[in-house]
């Protein structure tokens, strides 16, 4: 990553994991171990456990993210949490198209898009999540498919709020699987994010932009990944369950 150009972001996405009280437990345990960070630190936690995190982590360094926004900004649409809802909590970042979103809720891109665009018309700053599946990548299809996301995704997206957005190249094969993008191959598909994102706002945009991987990221590839020129932070899931773990993935952040 190039600390003078962007900052590293290590994103926690806790998924369907941790009750309030656990969450409160969690983070008696990370908040201490990232004070001194060189790196933005945000934790992505379940609905439920917003009101107790933001609470939590008022005064420290660690910032919160929801998992997931809806378009509307209110409406008869029950189950959803709309942008100014999150906004009103404290909640700083979402994290938008997730592989799973996609694979167990029919999220597509075009809804990718109009949660990105709700989220930053409330000031959120969006994580929006790109990658290919295994049957993609055997292919050959790879940049195409992110590139295509990509720009649907930020369809609509002013350069102005672009500078608000994270992108996650996240390899669906990679998540939750143990097996992770070799630093080549992450770096590779980073470095075309960044230049489609040249192509539609300017390569000073372009690199500005923080481009996260995730996908396994753990403390033992962490610092091979992150090492890498378009690779500036994780978004980290199974890892960021562990204070131990995610304290040292954002210790090799701080040290990269």
């Amino acid at each position: 990553m190039n600390k003078q150009k962007r900052k590293a972001v290590i994103a926690g996405n806790w998924k369907m994991n941790n009750t309030p009280t656990e969450a409160g437990l969690l983070l008696e345990a990370l908040i201490p171990g990232v004070q001194g960070a060189d790196c933005e630190v945000v934790v992505c936690v379940p609905f439920t456990d917003l009101c107790n995190v933001v609470a939590k982590c008022a005064g420290t360094n660690v910032h919160v993210g929801a998992q997931n926004v809806h378009f509307e900004k209110s409406g008869a649409y029950t189950g959803e949490v709309s942008a100014d809802m999150l906004v009103d909590l404290g909640v700083e970042y979402v994290v938008i198209g997730h592989s799973e979103r996609r694979q167990y809720f029919a999220e597509t891109d075009e809804t990718v898009n109009k949660r990105t665009l709700a989220a930053l018309n409330a000031g959120l700053k969006p994580i929006v999540c790109v990658g290919e599946s295994l049957t993609q990548r055997e292919q050959g299809v790879t940049e195409e498919l992110v590139r295509m996301q990509v720009k649907i995704a930020l369809k609509d997206v002013t350069e102005e709020q672009v500078k608000n957005v994270i992108i996650a190249y996240e390899p669906i094969w990679a998540i939750g699987t143990g097996r992770t993008a070799t630093s080549d191959q992450a770096q590779e598909v980073c470095a075309a994010i960044r230049k489609v994102v040249g192509e539609l706002y300017g390569e000073a945009v372009a690199e500005g932009m923080t481009i996260q991987y995730g996908g396994s990221m753990n403390p033992g590839n962490a610092a091979e990944l992150l090492a890498k020129p378009d690779v500036d932070g994780g978004l980290i899931g199974g890892a960021s369950l562990h204070a131990g773990k995610f304290c040292e993935i954002v210790d090799a952040a701080t040290k990269g």
